[in-house]
Order: structure tokens, then C-alpha cells, then sequence
């Protein structure tokens, strides 16, 4: 599903126990998370300040930059998409309110310079950037902004769907058509370069989720002029807007032009930030991990995303950087209670037993990676220690599912092909490994493998009649709610989960200020999203990216805030 990051002026955002967020979630540290082999080391970057300008670098000649994925953006407007490959472009071109720190993980500046909370929590007034532009010369002011949080409010149904994939819902739960529901009071330009963001209830992780890419801030005019709300074109078996194959933002890069397996991107000379290297970026796609170490090995891309556990060991002794994001996302498999026999706890407690996530953990993703009961990271505060959730016992599955209204229904089980994703590098082999399991214990098990890019995501996440579905989610800043709100918080299709308890929890969860009470609240939720299964968690996966010699830094980020205009290349070779 999907991710995002924070940054601020201010001290570093508190956990739950009040504490700063621990660095080693969001911070880019090269000396333990580069496994270095070749001649050239690897060091994470100096963090640019964000309330200051750097002085810009300018490259004397074109540097090319190519960067290999595992799969195509399902498109380019950040409010309708919720994908990583479509994430990774997006942070290059646009920019939202605020960014992360990627030392200290706090939120830090970014299009607002600074910001100021009300007493209640309810009112945030930011102070804007002077003299930035979007890329297609529109200014950038208050009105902008406002313009953006207007239209994210009022998203018409014919293009959000039921919404549960749309960031603006899972953060503020309700658009323009449900104002009872929504958290979102209105944005206010207070002048030019000064606008107010009002909230019904206190969100405590407001200014962090504002740091997701969803919350970018796009041009007005292109929005308008390219009829952003009207979805008449296609892109990766999805439907788009003529914006969404054409996103305008204030960013480092500015779009040029995309086709099935390629986006290019060229440098902002107009970037009011601290300008990079790289003059034009490619990104290709290569769907086979085979293909993208070809690819890296023979030179034709600079590093790609994600490293698979088949080509991790050739890349050590082939001798290229291989960076490890510390883990910060969680993958899962989805029960859908809309068909009927899984609306019996029995049968998803039997579900749960079948599975060795040992087994996938160690070998299926790259080593280190963890099992776990609970969707919430252990480095963050609501993780429950005494949550031992449904350990692998095939006996008891069998037994289980003899006491169950189960009957031998043919259980469809979606995954994805095609594709590699950070939380789930090797889907077909997470997929046949869970089959045999389930099979071994009475489930008739039937397989719909559905390509990335020919709809997966729409599939799972849409009215279909999935049983079972492999999905992840991206972390995308350090709030629990970040784990359990967007997946638990409100009724959707992917799970057909009808819980007001456990939506209540979570809902009261999000707004209570740092401290013990919310610290409990959040193990509460653990422990009863454990109970009743309406998912299960399998891994915390840890992801990672190889690299050719030829660069010296990259903006790692567990939270996949990367964005390349702070990539740092070696001198080309003289002659």
C-alpha cells in the first residue's frame, strides 16, 4: 500500500511515552545499514537545512542518472495514488507543507519555513517560503495551498471510489459529502504567505502525516488546466487524469515524459533548494530482479530498488553496494470477512495457525527480517510486548477448522505478479509458500495472481470477491496510528471488516495527547486486532537497494523519503 515522512522547526515529535522518536525508525545511518564491498565507500548525506538556502551546485555537463524498479507508477498525481513507484517519482517533482529530518526524524521545513500550534490542537498556522514558483511559473502562495486541501476535501466519488485508499480519508476519515464525519474544518489564507489549517478534533500526528507525498502541493493552474478530476486517460491499467500524467510541483526535478517501463525527470534550474548533480533522471522498470542485476552489472542503470533475496548474495561478491533501510513497514495477509465463512473467528484463527512465518521470513526476504503478531513496529510506542498473537500449529489449525462452519469453500487467494515490492520482493514465491500451508490443513485454496500493474492494487482494495489477498504497508512516519488507522480505522473493502469497537479505539487512539494514556490505548488495539484476526501480520520486512561505484551518498530513508537531488556521484574518470 503505501508511505510518507516528517520534519519540523521544532523539538523532535515525541513518542507516545514522550520521548523523541527513536532515531534508528527514520534516520539514513550508513555505517549500519550499507553492507560495503566494493572500493568506494558509502556514507549517508549531510542533512541540507531546510531553513536555509544552499548554494546551488551547477553541473558543467548533462549527468544521466538511472534507477531501476521493480515495477511502473500506477501514476502521477499523488492525492488518487497510494504506490511506492508512483511515491518515488512524485517526491522528486512536488512538495508538501512540511518534510523529515533525516537525522533527528522530527518534522522540519519544507514549503512552510515555520508553523504554530493552538493550545486545543486545533489550528495550525503556517508561515510559507518566499519566492518559490511551480515549475509551470505559477506562484506559490497561501492560496495555493489552500487551493490543494479544497480539492483533497472534495474529491468527487466518481474518482475516489469508496476512498479507503486515499491518504486525505485515512487521515482526516470523511470528505465534503460526509462533513460530520470529517476531521477537516477548512483551510484559511491569512495573507499571501500565511494560511491557517483548522481540525475538528486534535490529531496528534498531524504535522507527520502531512509529510506523506499525498499532501504534496501541486499548481493550481495545471490542476485546472489539465482537468485533474477528470479521469479520461490510462497509465499502468489505471484510470488517470491528463494531470496525472503531468504533475506540476515547486520540486528539485520537473516531469518530462513516461511510458510502460520509463519516466524521465529534469533538473529544477529554478529549484529554490539546494540544486544536485543530476541533471536528468531516468527511472526504468524492470519487473524480473534477474533483469535489474543485469542491468546494474553491464552498467546501463546506477543502482536499483528493491534488492531481492535471490540477487543479494550475487551482489556481494560481484562487489556493489547493497544499502539496508532499517524496517519500517509490515506485510500481511488480508482476510476479507464479506465472504461469508471467514466472518468465523475459528476459521481466521485456523488461518493464522496454518502459516510458518519462520519459514517465509527466512526464506523469502533478506536476513534479518523479523516475524511478528502485531502490526505496530516494536520501536514504536503501542507496541505490545505481551502480544504473542497465533503461533504456527498446523494440529491445532486442523482442529480449528473441524469446529468451524467451514465446509470446503473455495477460498480465492489474489497476489501479486510482475512486480517487487519493499514490503514483498518475491510475491509469487510468499504466495505459494502460504498455499501449501493452507492446504495442508483442510482449505481449498484457489489461486488468482493478477500482474501489479494490470490492477492488483484496485482488485484487493475494491468490492471483489477476494478471500485472501498478500498486501503490505509502507510506514510513513513514526505515529502508530500510521499502522492500525488506514488499515483498521474505518470499513473498507479490502478486509469487509465491520468493527465500531475496534474503529472507536482507534479513533479516540489518534487524538489523545503523547503520554501513558495513548501508550496504552495503542497496546490495547494491538492486543484486539490480534485477537479477532481480522489480518495477519507475517514480517517486518527490511528492505534494501543496490548501487554502483559510482555513487558516493544516497538519501536512505525507512520511510522511502529518497529524493536524488541529494545523491552524490564520484568525478567521471578523466579522458
Amino acid at each position: 500500500m503505501l508511505q510518507g515522512e516528517p520534519e519540523r522547526a521544532m523539538p523532535c515529535q515525541p513518542s507516545a511515552q514522550g520521548d523523541p522518536v527513536p532515531l534508528s525508525i527514520l534516520r539514513t545511518t550508513a555505517l549500519a545499514a550499507i553492507v560495503l564491498l566494493g572500493a568506494t565507500s558509502c556514507t549517508a548525506p549531510a542533512p541540507q537545512s531546510p531553513s536555509t538556502t544552499a548554494a546551488p551546485t551547477h553541473a558543467v555537463t548533462p549527468t544521466v542518472f538511472n534507477f531501476g524498479t521493480g515495477s511502473d507508477p500506477l501514476g502521477f498525481d499523488p492525492a488518487l495514488v497510494a504506490d511506492t513507484e508512483s511515491y518515488r517519482v512524485t517526491r522528486q517533482i512536488m512538495e508538501g507543507l512540511v518534510t523529515i529530518n533525516p537525522v533527528t526524524g522530527a518534522p522540519a521545513p519544507s514549503l512552510a519555513t515555520k508553523w504554530v500550534e493552538d493550545a486545543d490542537g486545533l489550528h495550525y498556522t503556517f508561515t510559507l517560503r518566499k519566492g518559490v514558483s511551480f515549475h509551470d511559473g505559477t506562484p506559490f502562495n497561501a492560496a495555493a495551498v489552500c487551493a490543494n486541501f479544497e480539492r483533497w476535501y472534495s474529491l468527487p466519488p466518481a474518482i475516489r471510489a469508496d476512498g479507503s485508499t486515499s491518504t486525505f480519508k485515512q487521515v482526516f476519515r470523511a470528505f465534503s459529502d460526509d462533513p460530520e464525519n470529517s476531521l477537516y474544518e477548512g483551510c484559511t489564507v491569512d495573507d499571501p504567505l500565511t494560511l491557517t489549517l483548522g481540525l475538528k478534533t486534535r490529531l496528534t500526528g498531524f504535522l507527520q502525516a502531512l509529510t506523506v507525498p499525498a499532501f504534496a502541493i501541486s499548481s493550481p493552474t495545471a490542476l485546472k488546466s489539465f482537468t485533474a478530476n477528470v479521469l479520461d486517460r490510462s497509465f499502468a491499467g489505471n484510470k488517470v487524469s491528463r494531470y496525472g500524467l503531468h504533475p506540476v510541483g515547486t520540486g528539485p526535478f520537473t516531469f518530462g515524459q513516461a511510458s510502460a517501463g520509463s519516466v524521465t525527470m529534469n533538473a529544477n534550474k529554478n529549484y529554490w533548494g539546494e540544486k544536485g548533480q543530476i541533471t536528468v533522471l531516468n527511472f526504468k522498470t524492470f519487473e524480473q530482479p534477474e533483469t535489474r542485476l543485469a542491468a546494474l552489472d553491464e552498467g546501463s542503470i546506477d543502482g536499483f530498488d528493491p534488492v531481492t533475496p535471490s540477487n543479494f548474495d550475487k551482489l556481494i561478491k560481484s562487489g556493489k553496494q547493497v544499502l539496508q533501510r532499517d524496517p519500517f513497514s509490515v506485510m500481511y495477509l488480508g482476510i476479507n470477512q464479506r465472504v461469508p465463512v471467514l466472518a468465523d473467528l475459528k476459521v481466521r484463527e485456523a488461518i493464522a495457525s496454518a502459516i510458518d512465518k519462520a519459514t517465509l521470513a527466512n526464506n523469502f526476504f533478506i536476513g534479518g527480517t523479523a516475524t511478528t503478531a502485531q502490526f505496530i513496529p516494536p520501536k514504536l510506542s503501542g507496541f505490545n510486548n505481551a502480544v504473542e498473537g497465533i503461533g504456527y500449529d498446523p494440529q491445532k489449525a486442523k482442529t480449528l477448522l473441524a469446529g468451524s462452519s467451514y465446509k470446503g469453500e473455495e477460498l480465492r487467494f489474489y497476489y501479486p505478479t510482475n512486480a517487487a515490492r519493499t514490503y514483498l520482493p518475491t510475491p509469487e514465491k510468499v504466495y505459494a509458500q502460504i498455499a501449501v500451508e493452507l492446504t495442508k490443513v483442510g482449505f481449498n485454496i484457489k489461486p488468482v495472481p493478477i500482474p501489479w500493474n494490470e490492477g492488483y492494487l484496485a482488485a484487493v482494495t475494491g468490492d471483489g470477491n477476494h478471500a485472501l489477498s498478500l498486501m503490505g504497508w509502507n510506514g510513513s512516519y513514526a505515529d502508530p496510528d500510521n499502522f492500525v488507522g488506514p488499515i483498521f480505522g474505518s470499513p473498507g473493502s479490502e478486509l469487509g471488516l465491520v468493527d465500531p469497537q475496534l474503529v472507536s479505539k482507534i479513533t479516540r487512539a489518534r487524538s489523545m495527547p503523547n503520554g501513558a494514556d495513548r501508550v496504552a490505548a495503542y497496546e490495547s488495539i494491538s492486543k484486539q486486532i490480534a485477537a479477532t484476526v481480522p489480518a495477519v501480520p507475517i514480517v517486518f520486512p527490511i528492505s534494501a537497494i543496490a548501487l554502483s561505484d559510482r555513487v558516493l551518498s544516497y538519501p536512505l530513508s525507512p520511510v522511502l523519503n529518497e529524493v536524488f537531488n541529494a545523491v552524490q556521484l564520484a568525478p567521471p574518470a578523466p579522458g
